[in-house]
């Protein structure tokens, strides 16, 4: 695998999405869907309630260096419905996890997994990461089956919390091992 010491995220196009790197302009439409109770319930960060947060969110990824995000931009509208991002993995040494979250109104049309499957991809293309995992809350089985639409399979239980310690979510671990 490379070590990534700096990086660009390339703009990478699939079949209804130009998946490309987020801006600080990108705040309003983050703000839409990280404002909405419905996609923040299980994200590590509490619902934005304030345009600055997701400014200083947005902002702070020109400097990120160990992990590589995507705005979901929808080809026929041009519309930002969401993000995702892979990176080492803090808690699974040698593995990279993924993320992901996305407008209410577009859940259950797929444009997570298709997003993912292209993240997931050029991961392992570009950068040679063959192991991959991600997570999800109990209560959130969606969110699973996204994973196991991307290839991972179930590992482990274990829980997360929010980042404001908040909540602690009971949790799925899935993983996943591609073929160098």
């Amino acid at each position: 695998m490379m070590n990534v010491i700096w990086h660009k995220e390339p703009v990478i196009e699939t079949d209804r999405l130009i998946l490309r790197p987020l801006t600080v302009a990108d705040a309003k439409a983050v703000m839409e869907w990280c404002s909405d109770e419905r996609v923040s319930k299980f994200m590590s960060y509490t619902g934005y309630d304030d345009i600055n947060i997701a400014k200083d969110w947005l902002g702070s990824l020109a400097d990120e260096k160990t992990e590589w995000n995507w705005g979901f931009v929808l080809k026929e509208n041009g519309k930002l419905i969401g993000s995702g991002s892979i990176g080492e993995d803090n808690f699974m040494q040698g593995y990279w996890g993924f993320g992901y979250n996305i407008r209410y109104d577009c859940w259950n049309k797929g444009y997570t997994t298709e997003a993912m499957k292209a993240i997931i991809s050029f991961a392992h293309n570009e950068l040679g990461v063959n192991k991959i995992c991600s997570d999800h809350a109990v209560d959130n089985p969606a969110s699973g089956r996204v994973m196991e639409k991307c290839g991972l399979t179930f590992h482990h239980y274990g829980e997360y919390s929010k980042l404001d310690g908040s909540v602690t979510f009971k949790a799925k671990f899935y993983t996943m091992e591609i073929e160098k």
